[in-house]
């Protein structure tokens, strides 16, 4: 296996879960699985933990698919796959429940450029407490516009 690709395909799964995440939740989260996303817009619960954090068990699932696959059989790019969706759900993780909801107090302080914008951009998804209406679906790509506010 060539490193280069190794890391390509690790670098294109990463970006790729951008839009996984974009797609799932705009059409997914906020379609036919909303019964397990509401809490997350609409607190019902004390609980730390959210009906909406399955989508996490999900995608930690295909990643570690792709650990079997890559470890017990010759398609070696299922480490490189697998990496990428963990990584990608690293990142999410800490932008999403740590940065912007604060699940636990870290980054409270966090104030430069990017910060604000996907703050501002979550915000605003936010805003709708129910299923229509929604804007704003990914969370480290958000419109231009949620930038430009920064200045």
């Amino acid at each position: 296996m060539n490193m280069f690709y190794w890391v390509l395909i690790f670098i294109s799964t990463f970006c790729f879960m951008e839009f996984m995440a974009w797609f799932t939740h705009k059409f997914i989260m906020h379609g036919f699985l909303w019964s397990l996303h509401k809490d997350h817009h609409q607190k019902d619960h004390d609980s730390k933990f959210e009906r909406n954090d399955t989508f996490f068990i999900f995608y930690a699932m295909i990643s570690m698919t792709f650990f079997y696959l890559g470890s017990q059989t010759t398609f070696w790019a299922g480490w490189a796959i697998g990496f990428g969706i963990m990584a990608y759900g690293a990142a999410y993780f800490v932008v999403h429940d740590i940065f912007i909801h604060q699940r636990f107090k870290l980054l409270r302080n966090v104030n430069n450029w990017y910060a604000k914008g996907v703050r501002r951009a979550h915000k605003m998804h936010h805003k709708h407490l129910g299923r229509e209406k929604g804007e704003c679906f990914g969370m480290l790509v958000v419109p231009f516009k949620f930038f430009q506010k920064n200045k």
